[in-house]
């Protein structure tokens, strides 16, 4: 009997071809196409405050021109502390569009963690949110960052939500502002320069370093290139049934957090490539998950296993309306074949096993 040499094919789903052609182009193309094919479309939802393509293409030139004000050079390393906001994806394609390169932060690590991804990246220029900064000012001096950008949750909320926040975080006791002094920049000001011009950039150019989770050794930085993030999103959408139909009209759910690549490939860069709004939610509880599903009309859900299980077993998840949901992405772990069934059954969509041999048909 003859194997094939390609054996991972008779598993693929009706429709999804063998290859796909990549095309030679940094990952910011896909961002400017949509701005173009689908200006006023919403591209970021964020507790109330829409931001469409257009407004986001130009907010992301903008900042790319505030860090090339900075002195931020083609190559450099721009390390990303945030929470899924409108400032992660903002600063993730300005840096991109100045020549840089990202840098995921786990807004949740330790200084000591923050001090070797920061040394070990060789990151000049640091992105982060307010709350976080008393983590990096542990250990400022032990770090290559000359410049800090800082923003906060308020910058992007809608009014009164913009003049409510800071007295909810006084409350929670959550660090506000930073310090003024030489070499720290509020992120907002950035937004005020003249909007970049892309720079030319080969697909080969290092797009992103990202890290491991340190979870067999100290973590380390993989470099991924704009020719392998291209493809990525481009693999997403030759698996996605719905892509064609949905095109410029999806909803993306954005709970998976961006600074980890899967989030970042799955919900970010593939929702701006299709003209998908993506719902940003900070932090990915059930409750609010649940909430979005309803409010926005879902119609992409990617998660891990343990969030499909939270959903299956949310009280009364029966009679939400969550019918919306068409096609879901699960990575990061094993997929249990009753959680899929059950999911499936609740909502009616394809639930597709994204790092693993999708599961057989029943």
């Amino acid at each position: 009997m003859q194997v094939s040499a390609k054996p991972w094919l008779a598993h693929y789903d009706p429709g999804v071809p063998a290859e796909v052609e990549v095309p030679p182009i940094p990952l910011w193309r896909f961002l400017e196409e949509s701005a173009r094919r689908f200006p006023e479309n919403p591209a970021l939802e964020f507790l109330g405050k829409t931001v469409s393509y257009r407004e986001l293409w130009g907010l992301a030139r903008r900042f790319a021109q505030g860090l090339k004000d900075l002195g931020v050079r083609p190559g450099d390393r721009v390390a990303i502390m945030l929470p899924n906001t409108p400032q992660f994806v903002i600063a993730f394609y300005g840096t991109l569009l100045a020549g840089g390169v990202g840098v995921n932060v786990n807004p949740l690590y330790t200084p000591r963690e923050l001090r070797h991804q920061l040394v070990d990246a060789g990151a000049e220029t640091l992105v982060i949110l307010d709350h976080l900064l008393p983590r990096f000012l542990e250990v400022e001096r032990e770090t290559p960052v000359k410049r800090v950008v800082v923003t906060g949750i308020k910058d992007f909320l809608p009014f009164p939500k913009n003049l409510l926040y800071p007295l909810k975080a006084r409350r929670d006791r959550l660090p506000l502002g930073f310090p003024k002094r030489e070499g720290f920049h509020a992120f907002a000001d950035l937004l005020k320069r003249p909007p970049a011009e892309p720079l030319p950039q080969d697909p080969e150019d290092l797009a992103l370093l990202q890290y491991t989770g340190g979870t067999t050794g100290i973590s380390k930085g993989a470099m991924l290139t704009h020719r392998n993030l291209v493809a990525n999103v481009l693999q997403i959408d030759a698996w996605d049934p719905t892509s064609r139909e949905l095109l410029g009209k999806g909803v993306m759910l954005g709970a998976l957090p961006f600074f980890h690549v899967y989030g970042m490939t799955v919900a970010m860069n593939y929702g701006l490539f299709a003209g998908y709004k993506i719902v940003l939610l900070p932090r990915p509880e059930i409750h609010a998950i649940v909430e979005a599903i309803e409010k926005h009309g879902v119609t992409h859900f990617p998660g891990v296993p343990t969030l499909y299980v939270a959903f299956n077993n949310f009280p009364g998840i029966e009679k939400r309306n969550v019918k919306s949901i068409r096609i879901c992405l699960s990575g990061a772990a094993p997929l249990p074949v009753e959680v899929a069934k059950r999911f499936e059954e609740i909502t009616g969509a394809r639930l597709i096993e994204a790092t693993a041999f999708p599961r057989p048909a029943p």
